[in-house]
């Protein structure tokens, strides 16, 4: 094993679990001294204590690799990137030291940045006359985002006890629909009545607390109504636990934090109707196949897609994926990461990157081997999805759905079969998107790139438009 200096890493592990150095190096078996040579860089991690650490405390080994402070690192980059703050470029190399030798720091550089231009757009909209009020820029979805991304997107506490309600009701024996009515029972014994009602199509379910009633619209599948009652389930069953997560939690506004109570229920919805185990045992089974397990739990493509990309519970972690559902004007309405992969927050996505082929090619599977302009390859697999329409003048939605790994975790996955993964040079080059990606010659771009400056020859003209 090469030497592997990790003591940013194992002093962030330590701290996690409210350990001191001695009751760590007790647990460990080690030395106390040994540990703090570890944690001061002056040994490195051998592949025994490697080995100690990750079953005493169920992290993944990755966890001590550089290709964890991936995320990171794209955060930190983006932040020197703003040509508001410095036009002196940082080697690549450089941030890399940072991040992975003092975390703390670079994430306090992220978080300021991060506030700064809140502020800064604030600011703006305050002193615009012709902008609306400063409360549009409270930004609840970026915030929500934010909450789950810094925490890999696995709610540890909130996945067990939906586990538990899931045992409870019977989920993984039965099918959808019986798993359905056994929620309507479970649900009828907080007093809540499920009815249908075709009034108004506009509203998929509505609880009336003081009527006892949770009304669900006609136009959803069984799984959508299972859904939606395990849903509600979650404010009855868990309703501690979830406000407790948001308690915790620096949102701005009560917009930020109601959207984020409700993403979190939707997060313990998910997790009831695919408990963790099952869901693992079954991906793990059938190469993460998305349409199989589809067929096996009665939901929906997007539902399993965005479950697949939570699978992150010690000691039985399933392939970091990324997922996100994009419209076809290249808007991102959801997006979640396990992953390193990140998303510029300095203007739209790649054009080329394979989701979008999606669109062209509806209810097909769309793959493709990607390469980030730092040399970190993705599988991505994309599908075009439809929701459909309960009236005919009603307007059709039509969303991408993707997910990514890295290619080191790829042959986990069926996707992987058949493409030529090892080969760098038959991946398609994209990027973060265009203003903050460095590629030259690339005639998809739509803006220059603001890591370099811009020269234009009025008397020449190229196949890249800058």
């Amino acid at each position: 094993m090469q030497k592997s200096y990790v003591g940013s890493r194992l002093r962030q592990l330590r701290r996690e679990r409210n350990l001191s150095q001695a009751a760590l190096a007790s647990t460990l078996n080690l030395s106390a001294s040994y540990v703090n040579q570890i944690e001061h860089d002056v040994r490195p991690l051998t592949v025994a204590v490697l080995n100690r650490i990750t079953e005493a405390f169920g992290v993944d080994a990755t966890f001590f690799s550089r290709d964890d402070d991936s995320r990171l690192l794209a955060e930190l980059k983006d932040v020197v990137e703003d040509q508001e703050l410095s036009n002196q470029p940082i080697e690549l190399q450089e941030l890399s030291e940072l991040v992975h030798r003092h975390p703390e720091i670079a994430r306090s550089v992220v978080e300021i940045h991060r506030r700064y231009s809140n502020a800064r757009d604030k600011l703006t909209l305050a002193t615009d006359s012709r902008l609306s009020t400063p409360e549009g820029l409270a930004m609840p979805h970026d915030e929500v985002r934010d909450f789950f991304y810094a925490r890999q997107n696995y709610l540890d506490d909130l996945d067990h006890s939906a586990e538990a309600l899931a045992a409870t009701v019977g989920v993984e024996r039965f099918g959808i629909r019986e798993t359905e009515r056994a929620l309507i029972e479970h649900i009828a014994r907080h007093g809540i009545e499920v009815c249908t009602s075709p009034s108004d199509a506009s509203i998929l379910h509505h609880l009336d607390a003081d009527r006892g009633t949770l009304t669900l619209s006609p136009i959803l599948s069984a799984g959508q109504r299972a859904f939606r009652i395990a849903l509600e389930l979650a404010y009855l069953e868990a309703g501690p636990l979830i406000d407790a997560h948001v308690a915790n939690a620096p949102f701005s506004s009560d917009a930020s934090a109601n959207l984020a109570r409700r993403g979190i229920a939707s997060y313990y919805s998910a997790a009831t109707l695919l408990p963790y185990t099952a869901v693992h045992h079954e991906a793990e089974r059938h190469g993460y196949d998305i349409d199989y397990l589809c067929h096996a739990f009665g939901v929906g493509y997007e539902t399993v897609a965005s479950r697949l990309s939570t699978l992150q519970r010690a000691n039985m972690r399933g392939v970091p994926f990324t997922f996100v559902r994009v419209d076809r004007a290249g808007n991102i309405s959801k997006r979640q990461s396990a992953t390193g992969y990140h998303f510029s927050t300095s203007g739209g996505t790649c054009p080329l990157w394979g989701i979008y082929e999606s669109f062209s090619r509806p209810g097909e599977t769309v793959r493709q081997h990607a390469v980030m302009p730092d040399g970190r390859t993705y599988l991505w697999v994309a599908r075009a999805v439809r929701h459909h329409r309960f009236e005919f003048s009603e307007t059709e939605k039509l969303f991408a759905i993707g997910l990514g790994c890295e290619t080191r975790h790829a042959e986990r996955t069926v996707y992987a079969q058949g493409l030529p993964l090892d080969d760098v040079s038959q991946a398609t080059p994209i990027g973060a998107g265009c203003r903050v990606c460095p590629r030259q010659n690339c005639t998809q771009r739509a803006f220059p790139s603001i890591q370099q400056g811009l020269n234009v020859d009025p008397h020449t003209t190229a196949i890249a438009p800058y």
